[in-house]
């Protein structure tokens, strides 16, 4: 066994519950002929111990539930679990990074580089649209942030801790829920009305994006008055780097303009297009998926031999994403805060995108 490491506690909007109680380790094990596994871990490869009543209780179940079904090289790797008496033990592969919250945001952590953030973004953005898209039922998270993204020995990204994850039928257009997660990642109108949908997901996965592209927390109570929000902070500043291609305010300036404008342009398209207001406007992620996949396509010319900033700026596999981005992104300057949903009206006739 390894040293125990230190876990990242989860945000409930509500109140937490009278006895709830949730402590998070790592253990680093080798075991089955030299399998290197984790008996829960808050960074790197899991092992979580949970009390065997309420919130944990229910958490661990779905957690065992979901994990089991599913298989993906983005996902965490569930190996095995224990109850004993009140303990909940789940036992994953052990993945050696960390995670990318620690990484980008950690005190006294070397500079994540542009290659290795696009990497994070392109893995988890894959095992995300698997659960939407490619599980039946399918999968809804509802709790996507930086610190549930886990990083391996070559900083692929795999997506953990379902305890909160839900299921839903394919004739389900949203399921109606206690609202929980993490504050600076819920979708409004999730926070507002309760009812999670994929779209939700999206949401938070735009925060995701963000914080690669900005080097920021998603709330960070030490930023001046007004600018303590991510998402809040970022929007006139997307709205300026899409209109304008000017990058500087938006961008980590610990990367020192050391990225593909290119490259930049495209991931502040998917950011703003996933943080929209309106959900139905909101991209799938298997959009989002094929705009980051062709960024990590490290031999092909994705300028088609054209300087940034000119007009063919995107390869022809991936124009027609490109276009709606571009439409979800610059289509509407409706970044009020207040606008949490859209009327039937003007929703009816409009394709959900």
């Amino acid at each position: 066994d390894g040293e125990p490491g230190a876990g990242s506690e989860r945000g409930d909007v509500g109140r937490p519950q009278r006895g709830q109680q949730q402590v998070v380790l790592v253990r680093r094990a080798v075991r089955d002929h030299g399998r290197v596994l984790a008996r829960q871990a808050a960074r790197g490869g899991r092992v979580r111990l949970k009390g065997g009543g309420g919130q944990g209780e229910r958490e661990f179940q779905a957690e065992v539930e979901i994990i089991s079904r599913v298989h993906h090289r983005h996902l965490v790797s569930l190996v095995g679990y224990c109850i004993s008496e009140d303990h909940r033990l789940l036992v994953y592969d052990f993945v050696a990074n960390d995670t990318m919250h620690h990484n980008l945001h950690g005190r006294g952590r070397p500079v994540m580089d542009w290659p290795t953030r696009v990497k994070i973004a392109a893995g988890s953005a894959r095992g995300l649209a698997y659960l939407h898209e490619d599980c039946h039922p399918r999968i809804i998270h509802r709790d996507i942030k930086s610190s549930n993204i886990l990083l391996d020995d070559n900083f692929e990204a795999q997506v953990a801790d379902f305890g909160l994850a839900r299921l839903a039928e394919n004739d389900v257009t949203h399921v109606s829920t206690r609202v929980m997660g993490t504050f600076g990642y819920l979708a409004p109108e999730y926070a507002s009305t309760g009812k999670l949908t994929e779209k939700s997901d999206v949401f938070s996965f735009g925060v995701v994006l963000l914080e690669l592209i900005t080097g920021r927390k998603p709330v960070d109570s030490s930023r001046p008055l007004g600018d303590e929000s991510l998402v809040e902070w970022s929007r006139p500043l997307l709205n300026r780097a899409i209109d304008e291609q000017e990058f500087e305010e938006l961008v980590d300036p610990r990367l020192d303009g050391n990225y593909d404008d290119v490259e930049m342009f495209r991931v502040i398209e998917a950011a703003a297009a996933c943080i929209r207001h309106s959900a139905a406007r909101r991209p799938k992620m298997g959009q989002v998926v094929r705009i980051l996949d062709s960024l990590t396509l490290n031999d092909v010319d994705l300028t088609n031999g054209v300087q940034p900033g000119k007009s063919q700026m995107f390869n022809a596999a991936n124009t027609a994403d490109i276009r709606q981005f571009q439409r979800m992104a610059f289509g509407s300057q409706d970044f009020s805060s207040s606008e949490y949903t859209q009327s039937k009206a003007s929703l009816s006739g409009r394709r959900d995108l």
